[in-house]
């Protein structure tokens, strides 16, 4: 992952994975590193631009979802995106310290389910912002004690480092920014036709609570623009896995092989009450 900031002088570090070929990490002299990117990669620019491959992209837009749909404040899912960032550089871990597993390397032992259960992202966002909201006053508290107050860690300040990335992606999978979450997917898609318009309907339905049935059509009404850009950019976070060929809201589209949002006019403008998605036939 990648966030860029006032210019800062970077060392880029080189390590060979033999077979895997070569990963990038970044180290900045301010004491931050940054997160490896492989492959398929989406950028997020929302006063602010931070990278992510297509897994971490996925996984920090329904975390945001869950959020959303709880009704939680941006602040919570910052908080969220920090202490997963922090924990689990946003990949779903099935190991970690001790028996811990999962986005927020929550453990079995200590009561957060099964580890099954914690390896469902979605089930584990629920967990988390469950605990968040008992916690006295977090709204008041940085990002990094809110964050120590429900993970407990051994390392109590190591989430603040991640709220600029956090922030950045809370405004853009909130609905807060435009055309923010842009993915690029090449190669076979993962899915076509009537299993992409299935896998797309499922995890639409999960993250956001709603019936399977409102995506079938490939289109979901909205109230308003911040709604819209909402789903369109969870639908683009979760291009590769899907299938998803493009995505249509207002006067902007975005198409999975080129990866970018651009502006469109006459039939092919939808709108700012309805989101339109296409998945590959």
């Amino acid at each position: 992952m990648r966030v860029k900031r006032k210019p800062v002088a970077v060392v880029a570090v080189v390590v060979l994975l033999g077979a895997f070929g070569l990963l990038f990490v970044t180290r900045s002299f301010s004491g931050g590193i940054k997160l490896p990117h492989l492959g398929p990669e989406c950028t997020v620019r929302a006063d602010g631009e931070v990278t992510l491959d297509a897994v971490q992209m996925a996984n920090a837009a329904t975390i945001s979802a869950v959020g959303v749909r709880r009704k939680m404040p941006e602040q919570a899912i910052v908080v969220a995106l920090a202490t997963a960032l922090q924990e689990s550089k946003l990949e779903n871990l099935d190991t970690g310290d001790r028996d811990s597993v999962g986005l927020f390397q929550q453990r079995p032992s200590q009561g957060w389910g099964s580890e099954e259960q914690i390896q469902d992202p979605r089930y584990a966002a629920e967990k988390f912002y469950r605990a968040l909201k008992k916690v006295k006053n977090w709204q008041k508290m940085r990002v990094t004690e809110a964050a120590q107050k429900v993970q407990r860690s051994a390392y109590p300040n190591a989430y603040e480092k991640w709220v600029d990335e956090s922030e950045v992606l809370a405004r853009a999978l909130t609905g807060r920014a435009t055309s923010a979450v842009e993915c690029t997917v090449s190669g076979e898609p993962a899915l076509r036709g009537a299993a992409a318009v299935k896998a797309l309907a499922q995890g639409f339905a999960l993250d956001w609570g709603v019936d399977a049935n409102r995506l079938t059509d490939l289109t979901v009404t909205v109230k308003d623009p911040h709604a819209g850009w909402r789903y369109a950019h969870w639908l683009v976070a979760h291009a590769k896995s899907t299938g998803l060929e493009r995505v249509r809201f207002a006067d902007r589209e975005w198409t999975a092989p080129d990866g970018k949002w651009q502006p469109v006019t006459g039939e092919r403008r939808v709108g700012n009450d309805a989101v339109v998605a296409e998945v590959f036939r």
